[in-house]
C-alpha cells in the first residue's frame, strides 16, 4: 500500500526549468516518458521507469526499466505512465514537461487532470510558468496567503454547481460554471488564504508559478 502522501513524478518531452527539477524523496516514484528521459538525466535524476515508443528521445534508453510502446497506440506516453503509476498505487502525480510546444498534446495533458481525479487521484501539470490542477464533486482547494499574480478557474466539461471562490479579487458563491463561457479567467490571489471548490462538476484551475510550486505544493492537495 502506497502512502498518500507519497507523490509519483512523470516527466514528458519539454524541457525542465531548474525550479521544476524532482526531489524524490522515499517512496516517491519517477517515470520518464519519452524525451523526458534526457530531461532527467540532465539533472541528476535517473527515474524509476522510462515508457515510451521513443519518436520524440530517437532511442531506447540506456536504462535497466525500460517499457518501449508502439509508436502506433490508442494511449499517449504520458497516459500509460499514469495508468503505470495508478496500477503502482500512487494517487498524487505531478506531470512536468506536459506544457507548450505542441497544443494538442498540452490539452490532452489538462483532461487528464480530470481523467486522474475520476480515478481518486490528483495530479498537477506544471511548466512554462504554469502550474494546472483539477478539482470535481465536493472537494476544496486551498491556497497559501503567499501565493500572488493570476489564478484562472474553467468549468472543465458541461456545468459544474456549487462553485465557490473565497478570499480572491473576484469571489463566487454557490454558482454555475459552464464549460461555454470563460468568467473565471484571470481571477488575482490578495495575499490571504484562498479557496476554490465544486459540490458536482469538474473545474480546471491555472495560475502562474513563480518559482515557489513546490514549496505550495502541501497546501495544494485538494480535500
Amino acid at each position: 500500500m502506497i502512502p498518500t502522501s507519497n507523490v509519483c513524478y512523470i516527466v514528458g518531452a519539454m524541457s525542465l526549468t531548474p525550479d521544476l527539477r524532482p526531489y524524490p524523496t522515499q517512496g516517491d516514484y519517477v517515470i520518464a516518458a519519452d524525451r523526458g528521459f534526457d530531461s532527467l538525466m540532465a539533472y541528476g535524476v535517473n527515474p524509476n521507469l522510462a515508457v515510451g515508443d521513443f519518436d520524440s528521445l530517437g532511442h531506447r534508453p540506456n536504462h535497466p526499466n525500460v517499457i518501449q510502446l508502439p509508436p502506433e497506440k490508442d494511449d499517449t506516453d504520458m497516459v500509460y505512465a499514469l495508468r503505470k503509476g495508478l496500477e503502482l498505487g500512487y494517487r498524487r502525480f505531478i506531470l512536468l514537461g506536459g506544457v507548450g510546444g505542441r497544443l494538442e498534446h498540452t490539452l490532452g495533458n489538462l483532461q487528464l487532470l480530470d481523467w486522474l481525479a475520476r480515478r481518486g487521484g490528483q495530479g498537477f501539470l506544471a511548466g512554462e510558468k504554469t502550474v494546472a490542477t483539477c478539482v470535481r464533486d465536493g472537494k476544496t482547494i486551498s491556497f497559501p496567503p503567499s501565493m500572488s499574480g493570476y489564478l484562472s478557474v474553467f468549468c472543465n466539461s458541461g456545468t459544474a454547481e456549487g462553485v465557490n471562490l473565497a478570499d480572491l479579487k473576484y469571489p463566487l458563491k454557490d454558482y454555475t460554471l459552464t464549460g461555454d463561457f470563460p468568467i473565471g479567467v484571470s481571477n488575482q490571489f490578495l495575499g490571504k488564504e484562498a479557496a476554490v471548490s465544486v459540490r458536482k462538476g469538474s473545474l480546471i484551475l491555472v495560475w502562474e508559478d513563480k518559482g515557489d510550486f513546490y514549496a505550495n505544493l502541501p497546501r495544494l492537495w485538494a480535500k
